[in-house]
């Protein structure tokens, strides 16, 4: 009788091991397989009414409470198990017992706990994340007291080291990990470049200001209101932009922002009017027909200026500095170039192409007004635009000092000659990589 007792013991204490192992499988692939499954892919199948995927998104929201619960019920199952091989095996082999349970034990939970679910979750981690998801939920809402009062003591320690949970970290790493699959898709070949540079534009845009792309006020065109109204129609049909600020005595002191049809309607209204194309035009007050001036200040995002402009239902910004001094002008296009390249028309006078060519050695002739953004987009190279924002400003910055024509500088890894310099601006480099 007291064998059949042995024996049944030591059927029940295999049986429950082994469902013990079973049940720290299942911790150990949901873990895995929650963390890698794209939440962009559950996020689809759970638009198409799938519950599990609905599931594991709910509990990948809180991912730090996802992890303590099944780090909880993982360690609780797998230390019962332990114990229980080694009372079993202490029972049957006595003092040597523990070391067998010990050597078993590992075993077991490497190959069968950890490393077996693990590998099945990694190799196909969306169909596990919504097959797991709902035994997952129910599993949170159970151990969520000892869960919470855990990671309560875990923040209070970390508080203690000076360290805080960022709560915007979730989104952050999201954008990083978006644009990390697309750089990489590039460099497998799975993403063109061309489709890379418009998807990494478009995220970028809330990282950028205005004062990375405008155009400086030294290339803007302007209309001075005190010249002849027949010269200042002239020079708005010769400009090959539709808008064009108008000032009065100082470029500073700009009175409006003339558009090419008001300025036309107003002629030919004025032609109507008078007798004669002098009177008409004589009677032509360019600052009634400008538009009220739109100010921004040049550490406006990129991102935050498009929202504006569409719902303004404006394209053309002047930008100014903190002090409130004209620095240039920027264009709903600009933002969009940032996006899908260079737009041109057949009234683009410059063709911007030209600001980059490559020479025979395999080196660039760069213009100094490029902007290293560009310049890295076509190249495929990671110059640093931190400190400026253009070639020209990153060697300046990087030699204190305005180099003169012929100098050249090695820095980043590549050379940097100075090619052509007017006044104290260089108009033109040559860059080869090292």
């Amino acid at each position: 009788m007291d064998w059949i007792f042995a024996h049944a013991a030591l059927v029940l204490t295999a049986l429950a091991v082994t469902a013990l192992l079973l049940i720290s499988a299942f911790f150990s692939g949901s873990e895995t397989a929650l963390t890698a499954a794209s939440r962009g892919v559950l996020k689809a199948q759970a638009d198409k009414g799938s519950r599990g995927a609905k599931a594991a998104l709910e509990v990948t929201d809180d991912s730090e409470r996802m992890i303590g619960a099944l780090l909880l019920g993982n360690n609780i199952a797998n230390i019962l198990s332990a114990a229980l091989t080694t009372a079993l095996l202490t029972d049957l082999f006595g003092s040597k017992g523990v070391a067998i349970a010990t050597v078993m034990v590992t075993v077991l939970v490497l190959v069968f706990a950890e490393v077996l679910p693990k590998t099945v979750a990694i190799i196909s981690p969306v169909p596990v994340a919504i097959l797991v998801g709902p035994g997952v939920k129910l599993l949170i809402m159970l151990f969520t007291p000892i869960v919470t009062t855990v990671r309560g003591f875990v923040r209070l320690i970390l508080r203690l080291f000076g360290l805080r949970a960022d709560p915007n970290r979730h989104i952050l790493a999201l954008r990083e990990e978006i644009a990390g699959a697309i750089s990489l898709g590039h460099s497998e070949g799975a993403v063109e470049k061309e489709d890379r540079d418009r998807l990494l534009g478009a995220l970028d845009l809330a990282d950028r200001t205005v004062d990375e792309i405008m155009r400086h006020r030294r290339e803007t065109e302007m209309i001075d209101a005190d010249l002849a109204p027949e010269e200042i129609v002239s020079l708005v049909l010769a400009s090959s932009h539709s808008r064009l600020p108008v000032y009065r005595g100082s470029d500073e002191n700009i009175l409006g922002v003339v558009h090419t049809k008001d300025l036309l309607r107003e002629v030919e209204r004025l032609g109507h009017i008078h007798d004669s194309h002098a009177q008409a035009m004589a009677a032509l007050d360019v600052v009634k027909v400008a538009m009220k001036p739109y100010f921004i200040p040049d550490t406006t995002t990129l991102d935050e200026q498009m929202r504006e402009f569409l719902k303004r239902r404006t394209h053309f910004a002047l930008v100014v500095d903190e002090y409130g001094t004209l620095q240039g002008l920027i264009t709903l296009e600009d933002i969009l170039e940032e996006i899908v390249g260079e737009i041109t028309d057949e009234f683009d006078l410059v063709d911007k192409s030209n600001a980059l060519k490559r020479a025979e050695d395999g080196s660039y002739l760069v213009e100094g007004a490029m902007t290293i953004r560009d310049l890295n987009r076509a190249t495929d190279w990671a110059l640093p635009d931190d400190e400026a924002n253009t070639v020209a400003g990153l060697v300046i910055h990087e030699a204190q000092m305005i180099p003169a024509q012929g100098q050249a500088f090695s820095f980043h890894g590549f050379r940097f000659e100075v090619v052509t310099r007017r006044e104290n601006r260089l108009t033109r480099l040559k860059v080869r990589k090292l």
